[in-house]
């Protein structure tokens, strides 16, 4: 059966993972609205998306601070936001012992 993505609401570690990171830069660059978060997408469908993130990131030299302002605005609500709630479920932004 065919492992399919718990959704960045729903990832462990409050949503701070690789693929949680792929749906909030699609959210910053508009290729996905705000309310979809991936839950019970294909690994396929997760390629794809990360296919075209990058492709946004390569225009801006892949560093938030190449943003143009109005979409530099949009990546640091949306990082805030999920930082705010990464904490609140107990994450810890410090590298432990076995990391």
């Amino acid at each position: 059966m065919e492992q399919r993505y718990r959704g960045l609401l729903n990832d462990v570690n409050g949503g701070m993972t690789h693929l949680a990171q792929i749906i909030k830069d699609a959210w910053v660059f508009g290729l996905l609205p705000e309310d979809q978060d991936g839950t019970g997408w294909s690994a396929g469908q997760m390629q794809a998306l990360y296919e075209k993130v990058y492709a946004e990131w390569e225009k801006y030299g892949h560093l938030p601070s190449g943003l143009p302002e109005a979409l530099r605005e949009r990546y640091m609500r949306i990082h805030q936001e999920a930082i705010a709630r990464a904490r609140a479920t107990g994450w810890d932004p410090e590298l432990g012992e076995d990391d």
